[in-house]
């Protein structure tokens, strides 16, 4: 093992990996001004709802996100040109968690993993060529990589296929409920919209979902498929990427492509003056430690995290409870309404809370949809009450891919004195 996962081969998939990845990087960065979404999602709204735990993290007043979004971009150009890339990929990747943890109500997968790839990138080699580093004498030439660094990426993006072809076993999707939702509201066009609401396309997709994201990566892995699971990788990212709009994650995906390739192939096709590595040379036994102590936990936490909500009370699908981070990608609709209603305990007298008084549209639709924003929320409902005896009632019922409404929450629950649990099911959280 030690021999393989430290062998030498080329570190051309690598280079243009990182070319790509920071091209990307800042076209996300920029794009985010450009369309709007730093505005709506950072700036306009009063206050963001963060992961639980990290509420003090908060967009910069006035326009500063506009200034944190443009630094991240350029950081993209440097990660690119291979410029003080260490320096570089580091700031990048605080600055984005910084902006991944600080909200969650455009939460994306692939924003998700963008995080982790950039996490990785700063332990692996991805400046040693064509790169302005080694122009400028900052670091030494390289040729080659160890193995490791390929089959890092490689099992990061299977685990991200396996969990979501997993994922899809359930009802709605199997009968391809959900994607004649997803594919209809898509589009207004109504020559798409008659295509899309035929049941065997519909359905038809449901199943090719399914087996793509299951079976791509070995497809990729055998030299006699590899081919055509590049073309079947393009179909589908290209697909999405029309008609789902969802930024730029079915390119980042297909970039992982690289390093299922021979090493050689990828140097022929982008550095053609690039020396053929010497077979010979002595092993590169760089990153024994990283590897050992770092990234191999890391990646069997990832392999183990998605798994989470099973040990949870409870339909994941319904409650929410362990659904981030684990690659459950648009998976259902979700569709609810929420009232609240604040009780004077001194003089009891009930009246309704106007929610919509400082949240955005956007945030108000995750409110009445998502368990863990309706406690956020009940807490600054708290603050804004400090000093007087309340209580917090909330009535509130959801529907997953328009079908019968429930109640989510106990609406006996006094949410003035709920209690958040982090790991385990929250009993205000009903169950059917």
């Amino acid at each position: 093992m030690k021999q393989l996962l430290f062998k030498n081969i080329d570190n051309s998939p690598l280079i243009v990996f990182r070319i790509f990845f920071g091209f990307l990087v800042a076209c996300e960065s920029f794009g985010a001004i450009i369309t709007g979404w730093v505005k709506n999602v950072l700036i306009s709204p009063e206050f963001t709802f963060s992961f639980i735990g990290l509420n003090w993290l908060q967009p910069l007043p006035g326009n500063g996100m506009y200034f944190y979004f443009l630094v991240m971009g350029f950081l993209g150009i440097a990660i690119m040109l291979g410029f003080r890339y260490r320096l570089a990929i580091i700031s990048y990747t605080i600055l984005w968690a910084g902006v991944y943890f600080m909200q969650k109500t455009s939460y994306n997968n692939h924003y998700y993993l963008l995080l982790l790839i950039s996490f990785y990138m700063i332990s692996i080699p991805a400046n040693q060529y064509a790169s302005l580093d080694v122009k400028m004498g900052k670091v030494q030439k390289q040729n080659t990589m160890p193995y490791w660094v390929s089959l890092v990426f490689i099992t990061q993006i299977a685990i991200v296929y396996f969990y979501a072809s997993i994922a899809k076993f359930y009802p709605d999707w199997l009968d391809g409920t959900f994607t004649k939702l997803l594919l209809t509201g898509a589009t207004s066009n109504e020559f798409l919209k008659q295509l899309f609401s035929n049941k065997y396309f519909y359905v038809f997709v449901a199943y090719a979902g399914i087996l793509f994201d299951l079976l791509i990566v070995p497809l990729l892995l055998f030299k006699k498929t590899r081919t055509i699971a590049l073309i079947a990788s393009l179909t589908f990212h290209l697909f999405n990427a029309i008609f789902l709009q969802i930024g730029i994650f079915p390119f980042f995906a297909l970039s992982f492509s690289l390093f299922f390739y021979p090493p050689e192939k990828i140097r022929k096709l982008f550095f053609k003056n690039k020396p053929e590595i010497d077979a010979s040379t002595k092993q590169n036994f760089f990153g024994k430690k990283i590897i050992l102590y770092f990234l191999f936990p890391f990646l069997c936490v990832q392999m183990l995290l998605p798994l989470r909500h099973h040990l949870i009370k409870g339909d994941v699908l319904w409650t929410e409870e362990g659904h981030r981070l684990s690659w459950r990608m648009m998976l259902r609709k979700r569709d609810g309404f929420i009232n609240i209603m604040i009780k004077d305990n001194q003089t009891g007298e009930i009246t309704p809370y106007d929610y919509h008084k400082n949240l955005t549209e956007k945030q108000t639709r995750a409110l009445a949809t998502k368990p863990d924003y309706i406690w956020q929320y009940c807490q600054k409902i708290k603050e804004e009450y400090k000093g007087k005896n309340i209580s917090i009632f909330i009535d509130c019922k959801n529907n997953i891919n328009r079908g019968k409404y429930k109640m989510l929450v106990d609406p006996k629950q006094d949410f003035a004195k709920a209690k958040w649990n982090y790991f385990w099911h929250n009993e205000w959280i009903l169950l059917y």
